[in-house]
């Protein structure tokens, strides 16, 4: 059995009885018999009951005090957990004669302290009809929300940016066979939306209510050539062509097919996939809502894709060629061209451009090299080469810029702003609202205000969803970023920068086989995982 006491209060004083334990029992916490005596406002030494608990070998009684005392009551202590989710009770015990609680005195304890909710019948009566005290028993529990679900869009063709071109077992890599369009036929399944489900809002044990987080919300985005079912859910191709995902929005195309981009064609323009079996001449531009697929070369053009860009024998922009895709861009070789991805760019060898990717930067194949201009990219840099041995100034910069950076501070203060709109917007509404219900008349100019306040809510809404949006792709990137690296597979030679975020870093001297990353605010050389 374990340790224990008993305090007695009577006209001569307060004394506390001690019970040593029997048979292995648990000892008296000292901490416990302190707090308890200070909260029954108790007079004692405290190195006498220290001691006297300490050397407790057989039944003891130590006079605390003499000053007529009356009997103690039991008491309960209540705590709160900090979210008012949680109320835990600690009882104590009365002295001898002293009154105990019934299960109306702690219900009427509960209800003083502001308890209205979960109390747990369970709990009190279980410490009624055996009473434990130093013990911690939750009288009260509250109801957590119940979390919604966001909308989610299902899409039944391949949305991957990051495919692959394939790596023969020679070294070379095949540009050509891609597989990177989606075909489709008429009446297939493009997307299917499953709607967002709302929350439930929960409940403190002091009633407070406990709102469950926003769902997002979502709506299926499409062009030309697709029809959207009854229940708005889902979306299908009215017509055989190819399929692309663009910005969020679905399009369906026939591909325009030329021969080559010339005198003969002029420049082209197409809603959809644009695929020349030739070559792209000079002075001359493609500019597609979708993917632009080129066979041949591509020489000092201008080619503009919100999909893909591939060019399977390779682009020479003669220090005029630019190439600026929504998605990836793939290609042989690129040479004096000014390329920009929103996805990664691939190519067999890279010299003397300004190639800038949303994501990574791959060169590989037989050469594999990079050398002179700028490459940059968010995440990665991947080559065999960098540089030349003949210390051709090489930049290689990868991290997230200073311009989404600045965008992302800037989106968290419109939200900011927008709630507090939206905010203090809300309730004039419903106060209008209120009004006409309850029969108030209003004027011409009040009912105008009021339309024109509900108007900018809507607006402020919807720009707050697309908000949202943009704030977790941004967010999406920065954490990409703390795993930047340059990889090198083969040499790196004198004369290359490599950038990494706002620290760089000049080589010296030939490095084979590393890799670069961000480490103490430096850039640092490590070994190939």
């Amino acid at each position: 059995m374990d340790a224990s006491f008993q305090l007695i209060c009577d006209e001569k004083g307060a004394r506390l009885k001690l019970f040593p334990a029997t048979d292995g029992g648990a000892p008296i916490e000292i901490s416990d018999l302190v707090d308890y005596l200070n909260f029954s406002k108790i007079e004692f030494l405290v190195p006498d009951v220290s001691k006297a608990v300490a050397d407790l070998m057989e039944e003891t009684t130590l006079e605390l005090n003499t000053n007529p005392t009356s009997p103690i009551a039991e008491s309960l202590k209540i705590e709160f957990t900090e979210d008012n989710m949680t109320c835990i009770g600690r009882f104590l015990p009365p002295s001898a004669g002293g009154a105990v609680n019934e299960y109306d005195d702690i219900a009427a304890a509960l209800k003083n302290q502001g308890v209205v909710f979960g109390i747990r019948d369970d709990a009190i009566k279980g410490f009624i009809n055996n009473r434990k005290y130093f013990c911690d028993i939750v009288l009260a529990e509250g109801k957590e929300p119940v979390q919604g679900q966001d909308a989610v869009i299902e899409y039944f063709f391949n949305t991957d940016l990051r495919a692959r071109p394939t790596l023969k077992d020679d070294g070379s890599v095949d540009f050509f066979n891609l597989n990177i369009i989606n075909h489709v036929a008429e009446g297939d399944l493009l997307a299917r939306l499953t709607r967002e489900v709302p929350g439930k809002y929960g409940q403190s044990v002091k009633g407070e209510k406990t709102k469950p987080r926003d769902v997002r919300k979502r709506v299926l985005k499409f062009g030309r050539n697709i029809r959207l079912s009854e229940d708005k859910n889902e979306i299908y191709s009215t017509c055989d062509g190819h399929v692309t995902l663009v910005d969020g929005r679905v399009f369906v195309s026939n591909v325009m097919q030329v021969e080559n981009v010339d005198p003969a064609t002029g420049n082209i323009e197409y809603e959809g996939n644009v695929q020349v079996n030739g070559n792209v001449a000079t002075n001359f531009s493609i500019k597609a809502r979708g993917n632009v697929e080129v066979r041949g070369v591509v020489e000092g053009a201008e080619i503009e894709a919100g999909g893909n860009i591939t060019i399977a024998r390779g682009m020479n922009g003669m220090s005029r060629g630019v190439l600026k895709a929504g998605g990836n861009v793939i290609a042989q070789f690129i040479e004096n061209s000014t390329v920009e991805a929103a996805g990664y760019v691939e190519a067999g060898s890279i010299m003397h451009s300004q190639v800038f990717a949303g994501t990574e930067v791959h060169v590989g194949g037989k050469r594999g090299f990079i050398s002179g201009g700028k490459v940059a990219a968010t995440t990665l840099v991947e080559a065999k080469i960098l540089g030349s041995d003949m210390g051709t100034d090489t930049i290689v910069e990868i991290g997230i810029s200073p311009t989404i950076k600045r965008r992302h501070k800037e989106l968290e203060e419109i939200i900011d702003g927008n709630n507090k709109a939206i905010g203090r917007a809300i309730p004039i509404l419903e106060a209008a609202r209120d009004k006409i219900s309850a029969g108030v008349e209003m004027s011409p100019e009040q009912i105008d205000n009021i339309k024109g306040l509900a108007a900018i809510v809507k607006a402020k809404k919807k720009e707050q969803h697309d908000n949202y949006a943009e704030l977790e792709d941004i967010k999406a990137l920065l954490a990409d970023e703390k795993k930047a690296a340059v990889v090198v597979k083969d040499t790196v030679y004198p004369g290359v920068k490599v950038a990494i975020s706002d620290v760089s870093k000049i080589i010296k001297e030939p490095v084979k086989y590393c890799r670069f990353v961000k480490e103490r605010g430096d850039v640092k050389m490590v070994g190939m995982n």
